[in-house]
């Protein structure tokens, strides 16, 4: 007697049930468009091995409205992490939104070694409040050169909100070497008497008063 191959049969005893094929790439990006935040956050999630589809996650992310998918698209993307990442997310630091701004840098916090090459440029930007935000980020980076980069700060940008946000974080992750440039600053910003509280400040923390 020949063998009979086994079929599988759906719960209703009627038809063969196929096993599902896996979508492919497009597939899977085109569902993040999807008008069901269901099957959104169901898409996110399914791209959380697929570093191709950083692009495309990142901009979902300026328009997706739903708290969930949105907080599903940033957990794929931490567990993506890669420059590519921090280059997709690191425009949302120039948006008017800002609980997005601030996801975005709570994002970025968790990839400290693929932030570290854009540092630089962040903290050379035209643009006052993207510096601030950059230092914003650097006050909780687990970055070796977070220190050195904020004394930088307090020694050469012109902007006084900017060195006064990077006092504060000075005070907190700063070490004996950013005593001399908190002085300067104060002598460089004298006129403004918070400067010299601040720097005040923080210079008593560092030294552990």
């Amino acid at each position: 007697m020949g063998l009979v191959k086994a079929v599988r049969i759906d719960s209703s005893g009627e038809r063969p049930v196929q096993p599902s094929e896996p979508l492919d790439l497009s597939m899977r990006l085109a569902a993040l468009d999807s008008p069901d935040a269901a099957e959104r956050r169901r898409a996110v999630r399914d791209l959380a091995a697929e570093p191709d589809a950083v692009p495309a996650l990142c901009a979902r992310l300026i328009e997706e409205r739903n708290l969930s998918v949105r907080t599903a698209l940033f957990t794929t993307l931490i567990r993506l992490r890669s420059p590519a990442v921090v280059a997709g997310l690191l425009p949302l630091l120039r948006l008017d939104d800002a609980n997005l701004r601030n996801e975005a840098i709570d994002a970025l916090q968790d990839m400290p070694e693929e932030v570290g090459p854009f540092v630089e440029t962040l903290l050379g930007d035209h643009d006052s409040d993207v510096r601030i935000l950059a230092i914003q980020l650097l006050s909780t980076l687990a970055h070796p050169d977070a220190p050195r980069w904020l004394v930088g700060v307090v020694d050469t940008d012109s902007h006084v909100n900017v060195c006064a946000a990077a006092t504060d974080c000075l005070a907190e992750v700063g070490g004996p070497e950013a005593i001399g440039p908190l002085r300067r600053l104060a002598r460089r910003f004298a006129e403004e008497r918070f400067v010299a509280f601040a720097v005040d400040m923080a210079i008593r923390r560092i030294e552990g008063r």
